[in-house]
């Protein structure tokens, strides 16, 4: 793979976790209060239900155990704890606590995937860690034992997802689409009747709402999801993780673009270390050597006067 392939690659997989980064600003603005698993269900299952009519094709044999798997790792079960960690911790808490996320890839990659665990992502993974830090932790922010461990939750949830989407792979003869709709409808299905139970229907749905139910539903899941999982194939999973380190690098510049929010220095110190820990994660293509010619291809050395065609062994084969 070339520099300039790994590059583009990675450049169009960001644009999820950017999308993500809005998930903080959208449910606190524009979402009932206290519906988290609602969120998820509206979020997932409508974007999973318009891909499976696009592509009409169902899992088959092994891949509908593997689809439930994926699905509620990468979907239902991440969805429920990202919007549980969003409503109790503020936005850039909960995306520090979601940014142990590569440690766990890391260590699911070597473990599952054979995958050597290097000093340049040890490396990464600290300077990730750090500049979240920095970026999103302020002198008030408050830390709510519920919000902590959903988010480290939704961390363990979206590693494992990762990490068996790259060793499972896809399917021969499913696209892209088809495959991200198999994993928002199975993770819509499962948290359906969870969300129906467990918190039932707001009294009222606004216009507010409905708009940050489609922006949800539309581009952080059917679009942002498709980009994922397209570089969730291209690219090695613990660089597809880290990648997810935009996500509060957007979410702090949506409020203090949107919000009004304040920079200080040592928030602006940590977006340069985000963006440092995503670039020195990402794998570094290059040229493949031409293979040197194999020896049997070599032209045969005349040493002397050819041998008579009688003499010529019959049972070489040509």
């Amino acid at each position: 793979m070339s520099g300039h392939r790994v590059a583009a690659d990675s450049a169009v997989t960001a644009l999820a976790p950017a999308v993500w980064g809005s998930t903080y600003l959208v449910t606190t603005e524009f979402l009932p209060a206290d519906r988290p698993l609602l969120a998820a269900t509206v979020r997932a299952l409508p974007a999973g239900l318009i891909l499976l009519l696009i592509g009409r094709t169902l899992p088959r044999g092994i891949w509908w155990a593997r689809a439930l798997v994926l699905g509620v790792l990468n979907i239902g079960a991440f969805f429920t704890l990202l919007f549980l960690a969003a409503y109790h911790l503020p936005g850039g808490v909960a995306a520090l606590v979601g940014s142990v996320q590569p440690m766990f890839v890391l260590v699911l990659s070597a473990l599952l995937l054979g995958d050597r665990i290097k000093a340049v992502h040890l490396v990464a993974c600290a300077l990730g860690a750090t500049g979240v830090g920095l970026l999103v932790l302020q002198p008030n922010a408050g830390l709510n034992a519920t919000g902590v461990t959903a988010g480290l939750l939704a961390a363990v949830s979206m590693a494992c997802g990762i990490v068996l989407t790259k060793r499972w792979g896809r399917p021969e003869g499913v696209g892209l689409l088809t495959f991200t709709g198999w994993q928002l409808t199975v993770g819509g299905l499962v948290l359906a009747p969870i969300a129906l139970l467990g918190e039932g229907l707001p009294d009222t749905i606004t216009g507010r709402n409905l708009a940050g139910f489609g922006y949800l539903g539309f581009v952080g899941a059917l679009l942002a999801y498709a980009v994922w999982f397209r570089g969730v194939e291209r690219l090695p999973a613990l660089a597809v993780s880290f990648l997810g380190f935009i996500s509060p690098l957007a979410a702090t510049a949506l409020g203090y673009l949107v919000l009004g929010q304040t920079l200080r220095p040592l928030q602006l110190a940590g977006a340069v270390a985000v963006v440092a820990a995503v670039v020195v994660a990402q794998p570094r293509g290059g040229r493949r050597k031409a293979p040197l010619p194999s020896p049997v291809e070599a032209p045969p050395v005349s040493t002397g006067p050819p041998a008579p065609a009688a003499s010529r062994p019959s049972g070489v084969a040509r």
